[in-house]
This record gives structure tokens, C-alpha cells and sequence, in this order.
């Protein structure tokens, strides 16, 4: 890696860093939703700036469901009615408060991207930075950029709306 894609590289390691501090101490919280609402786009920026890795493919995390469900049920009892959303091409149901025919989770977004950096984080002990780099890129192209997009202009709606808070 030269020099300049390594400064990239450990903005974007700083940024992953940030944000999962930052989910791991949700609950407790009470500034809202207006932190994840300013990291997400100093992330997105920071996963694109990334030199392109190539196409390379790795083996699927061995993914512990019980974290993973552990932190989804938190953050979305913490979100409460901020939660669920409508994807973009959904229509919104005929009767007010139909919420079953939803289609996006912001508590899903949040814990898909933590779990994502969070990998990163773990392999940057054992392995290079060119490794860790290549894992997000090829993620965030296949995977977690959809939920990084959709959380975005989630909470982007939600700011316009007055319900960070």
C-alpha cells in the first residue's frame, strides 16, 4: 500500500473504529440518533476512497447468530418507531399504521455494518492492511453499502422530520 492509500486506509480504520464504539454504546445513549446520523456519511466517504482492491473473495464469516440477534434486538427496541421504513420502490400501506408491510430495518443496517467493520477490525491483528482493505471494498460493494445507502436515507428523512432525538 503507498503512502497516500495508507493515510486513506487508516482514516477509514478511525471511522470503523468510531462507529462501532459508538453502536456498542447505544443503550445508553441519550443524544439520539444525530452520532450515527454524522458518522455514516464520514464512512461511506471513506470506504469509497478506498484504491480499488480488485475483485478478490473471501471465505464467509462464521457469523455468531446470537451476537448478531443480541444487537439487532437492542438497537431496534432502541429505536423504536424510528426503526422500520419503506424502501424506496415500496408503496406505503393503504390503512395508517399498517407497519407489517415494511420492508427496511435501520436496527438491520446498524448491526450489518457493525458486524462488516467489526470482521475488519478483528483480521487487521492477523493480517496486513491490504487484506483488511480488500475485505471491506469487496463487502461494501456486495453487501454492506446497500445497508449503509438505505440507513443513510433513513436517517436522512428522520432528520428532515425532527426525530433524531
Amino acid at each position: 500500500m503507498r503512502n497516500p492509500e495508507r493515510v486513506q486506509f487508516m482514516q477509514l480504520v478511525e471511522t470503523a473504529q468510531s462507529y462501532c464504539n459508538l453502536i456498542d454504546r447505544v443503550q445508553g445513549r441519550n443524544d439520539g440518533l444525530l452520532p450515527v446520523f454524522q458518522i455514516l456519511p464520514r464512512l461511506h466517504a471513506d470506504v469509497v476512497a478506498l484504491h480499488d482492491q480488485g475483485e478478490g473473495s473471501f471465505p464467509p464469516e462464521m457469523a455468531d447468530f446470537d451476537d448478531r440477534f443480541d444487537l439487532f434486538s437492542q438497537l431496534r427496541s432502541w429505536l423504536g418507531e424510528r426503526d422500520m421504513y419503506w424502501l424506496e420502490y415500496d408503496q406505503p400501506a393503504e390503512a395508517p399504521g399498517d407497519d407489517e408491510h415494511r420492508t427496511g430495518s435501520l436496527a438491520d443496517d446498524l448491526t450489518d455494518i457493525y458486524f462488516e467493520l467489526k470482521r475488519g477490525l478483528k483480521l487487521l491483528d492477523e493480517a496486513g492492511p491490504d487484506e483488511v482493505a480488500q475485505l471491506w471494498e469487496i463487502g461494501f460493494k456486495h453487501h454492506w453499502g446497500q445497508h449503509l445507502v438505505d440507513a443513510e436515507r433513513h436517517l436522512y428523512a428522520l432528520k428532515i422530520n425532527d426525530q433524531l432525538m
